[in-house]
């Protein structure tokens, strides 16, 4: 199945349905340089600097949401993350985007094409071969840097590990980059003490911050050693993936610590044991947020590979994670109520991935909203599997009704991609369009002025001035 020869798509009025939506997105959206305070980019490919030079490396090679897609359409593995070359991979992408209609990558495929290499071609299977040749002669022209500088991608924040040396954003600090990269303290893996691979993670811990682990308060020293050490390469966020079901133990200090002792003898945990370890290193770290004056991201609601044969296949990672049901409402307010009793609580942005649960995280967040600081709370952006045009509205007008949308930090990629950000560009044009339709109904002012603004605050100034990013 296949568009015919000559097909296109109106990309310069994109879901703009209405002329004020027309003027907002142009004449002030478009505009905005980029802040990406959540992604996973590659500060190693951002220092080296090196071309990418393959569009089947920069889109096939760790995208999982087009992995999804052409699994969905029958491709076989050996074309999505085997050994096919790369030439094969994309054109077998090529012919699954005729049937990825209606998903945000067919869009997505479309707007990287257009604004990263001027192809206005539908990409298909009678494209596939000149659209390869064409935008690898683009890439081989093209770093890393270079792309970021052309999307007025002013900062961005990579996605570290607390061991991670940070060598690389040394390197780019130094450099004279366009794009500033700015580490995120991501520390899922100081979680995992059920899993067989925990002590070797510590022992990489107990190396890079110079501290013997033989106890939880030595733990919680070669974390804060570690925390330290991000906030001197210019750490102001932290980030938690939270797998499946937010859990928030009774806890006392002693209690954990040994638990934890009894995890250093090889003795094996209980379920609640170790829930009770980290609820304990949970408020330990949003603790130490507070202290330093970090935000805090909180990533909840995954239920990550579920298909074992992939896993076992590829490893983590493979696009066989789903939304989860759990609940989080009650662990939630728990966790968030005791840091405000304490007056402890950081900057704080949650993403629920269920859009069941859009009004439960929406109102949660206004509960401990702080009158000092506005938008310290914040539900963040449309995420992951919601992070297209009918989940980015609902999340607009969910928060719109239940707190301030104007407000909101925006968008962010969560992506791997250097030619992902025209997913920006997509979301400002979903929220023009949602306030041009009621400006033009009557249900909101015609004053093109505020609505300007507004979508200028939202698509770049309240990400610097909440994170209080250097411009």
């Amino acid at each position: 199945m296949q568009f015919k020869k000559d097909a296109t798509i109106d990309l310069e009025n994109l879901f703009l349905n209405s002329e004020t939506a027309k003027n907002l997105y142009h004449n002030f959206a478009a505009k905005m340089p980029i802040i990406d305070y959540h992604n996973h980019l590659s500060a190693q490919q951002i220092a080296e600097n090196k071309p990418v030079e393959n569009i089947t490396d920069a889109w096939l090679a760790a995208d999982h949401y087009k992995w999804r897609a052409m699994r969905a359409n029958g491709i076989d593995e050996n074309f999505v993350t085997g050994s096919a070359s790369k030439k094969e991979k994309f054109q077998k992408w090529a012919e699954t985007v005729p049937y990825a209609v209606g998903n945000p990558l067919f869009h997505w495929n479309q707007l990287e094409l257009k604004r990263y290499f001027d192809i206005d071609e539908i990409l298909q299977a009678s494209t596939a071969d000149a659209i390869y040749d064409r935008a690898n002669a683009v890439l081989a022209t093209k770093t890393p840097a270079q792309l970021l500088e052309d999307k007025q991608v002013q900062l961005v924040c990579t996605t570290d590990d607390p061991t991670d040396s940070l060598e690389y954003h040394q390197q780019i600090a130094s450099g004279n980059f366009y794009t500033k990269v700015l580490p995120t303290f991501r520390s899922d893996n100081l979680f995992f003490i059920g899993e067989e691979n925990f002590s070797s993670y510590l022992k990489k811990l107990e190396t890079v911050s110079g501290i013997t682990i033989s106890s939880l308060k030595s733990l919680c020293k070669a974390i804060a050693v570690r925390i330290d050490f991000f906030e001197e390469h210019g750490c102001k966020i932290s980030d938690y993936g939270i797998t499946g079901k937010l859990v928030i133990e009774e806890i006392t200090d002693e209690e954990v610590s040994a638990i934890f002792d009894r995890f250093l003898l090889g003795m094996p945990l209980s379920d609640l044991e170790i829930g009770k370890y980290r609820t304990y290193i949970l408020f330990y770290l949003a603790r130490k947020y507070h202290e330093k004056g970090w935000a805090q991201q909180y990533h909840l609601g995954p239920i990550r590979n579920n298909n074992k044969r992939l896993t076992e296949l590829f490893g983590a990672d493979a696009g066989c994670d789903s939304m989860g049901d759990d609940s989080m409402a009650a662990p939630l307010s728990k966790f968030l109520n005791q840091l405000d009793y304490e007056g402890k609580l950081a900057k704080t942005i949650t993403y629920n991935l269920n859009p069941a649960y859009n009004e439960v995280f929406a109102t949660m967040m206004g509960n401990f909203a702080s009158g000092g600081e506005a938008g310290k709370m914040q539900w963040g952006a449309a995420w992951w599997f919601l992070d297209q045009k009918d989940g980015i509205k609902k999340n607009l007008e969910t928060l719109a009704s239940l707190g301030l949308l104007s407000r909101s930090l925006g968008m962010l990629t969560d992506s791997r991609s250097f030619l992902s950000f025209p997913r920006h560009e997509y979301y400002r044009r979903v929220l023009c369009d949602l306030l041009g339709d009621q400006i033009e109904k009557g249900e909101l002012p015609n004053d093109l002025d505020f609505f300007g603004k507004l979508v200028e605050n939202i698509s770049y100034y309240n990400t610097l001035n909440y994170f209080q990013f250097d411009a």
